[in-house]
């Protein structure tokens, strides 16, 4: 694949998203379109920017992950989701919302890589543990 996977990453902890932008931006496979702080501002930015692949955190102010999904899915089916949480008891309602992947927070960082990877690839990847 020629062609960088462009990844929005929605999360409401600015220190997430700074590290998580500093770690795919060394990718050769992948550049980051674009960074929101809330749900609401995830869906605006991928109306603006159409990514490969959300990076979304499932428990925000205003709109959660769940329903940001939901949104995605049902607006942009091609775009794929990886829910992220620190909870891992959220995985069911996360594949009932329609994620791509879910992933738990505090993976080390070439295990979320190979996630995404692994989804842009169309591999069906659902939970990675610590």
């Amino acid at each position: 694949m020629n062609e960088k996977t462009r990844i929005l990453i929605v999360d409401d902890s600015q220190s997430f998203r700074k590290g998580m932008k500093a770690l795919l931006e060394i990718q050769p496979d992948m550049q980051v379109a674009g960074l929101a702080p809330t749900g609401q501002k995830g869906i605006e930015l991928i109306e603006a920017l159409q990514p490969d692949l959300v990076l979304l955190d499932a428990q925000m102010p205003g709109l959660s992950g769940m329903e940001v999904t939901q949104e995605i899915k049902k607006k942009w089916p091609e775009i794929k989701v990886v829910l992220m949480t620190m909870y891992v008891d959220f995985r069911v309602r996360a594949i009932e919302a329609g994620v791509d992947a879910f992933i738990t927070k505090g993976v080390p960082p070439e295990h979320m890589l190979s996630v995404i990877r692994g989804i842009i690839h169309q591999e069906t990847i659902i939970e990675m543990e610590k």
